[in-house]
């Protein structure tokens, strides 16, 4: 690439980097509610262990609500029970090793040891192995308090308790599903339509550097899709969960509804852009009015962001986006390139996959798109 081609794509490292501290300030202000589960949750659980269950080390309760609340998104439930699972098998192992040789640096390794191999033929493994382990380390190098119990039950109960503090603070203090998720939804589109609507100006102005960097926002997209993905998981796991959020199941479905395709629309446009580029290139001739219907994806995908959010019935955007598939198809010269059939194709795709997006079948899509 030549270093004119390559300084807006300086410019777009460039305005990433500027824009990762405001992103953090963003993303801070909108975990007000993970903060207070967090802060709640761990002073219950250890006030609950220590003053209700008489437990003089009660660490591993707090932690236990850590664990369950910064689980993965959508495996609350899960957790919970790996959680116990794997503590269950730590302790057990534990406290039978270290009743029979004592307590020390070699015996803290084989505690360890047996511990994961155990687990392994239990069939344990992530949460429920790490769980094991560091249980059954916790038992061998932390001496007991005089008095405090036995460790093997005070530990498996401060998990349990920890867990279910954990999983009621998600459920008692929940995100909002539905603006959480338009929230990810809404920025994602956003930028796909910017994507589209770059890689239309390309082609207008026959510029493959605007192509090239079209291509590198599409490319930068792949966290904000993995975030959206993980949003949608965790708004369904709320939402089927929570008393407080059950009236807005239905509309989180719609949204999750998309979220396959929505990715699949955005390694479109990155195949799109990647064709673009590529004719532009090599000085291949621009299909007439090719630029015109990707402008009408981007306008389609506007339409359809808002008839996500206000629940429409995406009649609208359909219409847009089989438009602009029929453009698309029209402006294909009679001698065709390689690049500028992969251009039409992977407009029609983007509309497809909008068009899954907002509901259609299979078969409604093919009648659709279906062009003499």
């Amino acid at each position: 690439m030549s270093p004119a081609r390559d300084i807006p794509l300086r410019r777009l490292r460039l305005r990433r980097s500027n824009e990762s501290f405001a992103d953090r300030l963003r993303a801070l202000r909108h975990r007000w509610r993970t903060l207070l589960r967090l802060s709640l949750g761990t002073a219950a659980a250890f006030f609950i262990a220590t003053h209700f269950m008489g437990h003089r080390q009660a660490f591993f309760a707090p932690i236990a609500t850590i664990i369950v609340l910064i689980a993965g998104a959508g495996l609350r439930g899960r957790t919970l029970f790996e959680l116990v699972l794997g503590v269950s098998t730590g302790v057990l192992m534990g406290e039978l090793v270290i009743q029979a040789i004592g307590r020390g640096t070699w015996q803290l390794a084989l505690v360890v040891t047996l511990t994961v191999v155990v687990g392994t033929l239990l069939g344990l493994k992530g949460l429920a192995l790490t769980q094991a382990a560091t249980s059954s380390v916790l038992l061998a190098a932390v001496v007991p308090l005089p008095g405090g119990g036995n460790p093997a039950a005070t530990r498996f109960l401060d998990a349990l308790v920890g867990g279910v503090v954990g999983l009621s603070m998600t459920l008692l203090i929940p995100r909002n599903t539905v603006r959480d998720i338009d929230r990810e939804v809404q920025g994602l589109l956003t930028k796909l339509a910017n994507i589209l609507s770059r890689t239309a100006q390309a082609l207008r102005t026959e510029d493959a550097s605007l192509a090239d960097l079209a291509l590198e926002e599409a490319r930068s997209m792949q966290p904000q899709v993995e975030s959206m993905t993980s949003t949608a998981a965790s708004v369904t796991e709320i939402a089927r969960m929570s008393p407080m959020r059950w009236k807005q199941r239905e509309h989180v479905e719609t949204y999750v509804a998309t979220v396959r395709d929505l990715d699949n629309a955005i390694r479109d446009a990155r195949v799109l852009a990647r064709k673009t580029s590529a004719l532009l290139r090599h000085h291949e001739m621009v299909p007439p009015d090719m630029d015109l219907a990707i402008d009408a994806l981007a306008r389609a995908i506007g339409i359809f962001a808002d008839d996500l959010s206000q629940r429409d019935d995406f009649e609208e955007a359909r219409q847009e986006l089989v438009e602009a598939a029929r453009m698309a198809s029209s402006a294909l010269p009679e001698a065709m390139t390689m690049n500028s059939a992969s251009i039409a194709a992977q407009v029609r795709s983007l509309a497809a996959d909008l068009l899954y997006a907002s509901g259609y079948t299979r078969d409604e899509i093919d009648e659709r798109l279906e062009f003499d």
